[in-house]
């Protein structure tokens, strides 16, 4: 179904693509919903959503992981990157239920962050409370900053 404006205002325009992939997906309902075959594909997103911040001497990051248990996360450190993988599992509905609105995701998910600079890894603390991971990320001494003297000149 191509629908087209015929009211007068303003008409912006984000380059056509938004209408393209809304029609690209329109087809595929339609299509699958004739075959009996449609699975809506994955949604472009990032999860678990995450924070990353800067302190003195540390490197701090803060990832959204709720009913996930810190004990179910693999969290890995390689030089300047660290990942974060685990699962998340949502109950299912009893048989014959059906959903209204589906907003919650759950299944395997890994999520590979950038460090800004390098970090102590034998030092590295991770803690999981209230649906929150926090990762404090001691920065290495190269990294640290230092203060110079200024010599004066002869």
């Amino acid at each position: 179904m191509i629908v087209r404006r015929t009211f007068g205002g303003p008409r912006w325009n984000w380059g056509g693509f938004n209408e393209l992939d809304s029609m690209r997906t329109q087809m595929n309902r339609l299509f699958g919903n004739l075959t009996g075959r449609y699975t809506p594909e994955p949604r472009a997103g990032v999860f678990p959503l995450t924070n990353v911040s800067e302190g003195r001497n540390n490197y701090y990051i803060r990832a959204e992981l709720p009913g996930v248990k810190g004990a179910d996360l693999d969290i890995t450190i390689t030089g300047d990157s660290l990942a974060i993988a685990g699962e998340r599992k949502i109950a299912t509905e009893k048989e014959g239920s059906r959903y209204h609105r589906r907003e919650r995701e759950g299944g395997k998910f890994s999520r590979m962050i950038t460090l800004p600079g390098q970090v102590d890894p034998d030092k590295v603390v991770a803690t999981c409370a209230d649906g929150v991971l926090t990762i404090v990320l001691p920065k290495a001494e190269s990294a640290k900053p230092r203060q110079i003297a200024v010599k004066l000149g002869a």
